[in-house]
């Protein structure tokens, strides 16, 4: 499954190469924005804005709002899975008994 990831590009790091500082979830890393700049969007209108970060690529802008949804969504996912993943756990024990 391929996911996107909501985060906000904090810092331009090379205007050239359009490379950005993305914080994602507390985490920053640095990510491509090639595909979310055109000559009406230029690199330095990009600080503060929320996009969705696929394998190191800003795919696409996406509004505040809607970023958060998703990282509430995922964080929830997350939770399922480790709840998921303690059944299973607790699953194999009994089988194992």
């Amino acid at each position: 499954m391929c996911l996107g990831i909501p985060g906000q590009i904090v810092e331009i790091i090379d205007y050239e190469q359009l490379l950005a500082k993305v914080d994602v979830s507390g985490v920053k890393r640095q990510v491509n924005i090639a595909c979310v700049v055109d000559e009406n969007h230029p690199p330095e209108s990009c600080v503060g804005d929320w996009v969705l970060v696929h394998v190191g690529f800003a795919m696409s802008r996406i509004d505040e709002d809607e970023a958060q949804k998703t990282l509430a969504l995922l964080s929830e996912l997350g939770e399922v899975q480790q709840e998921l993943d303690a059944m299973q756990d607790s699953q194999t024990v009994l089988e194992s008994s």
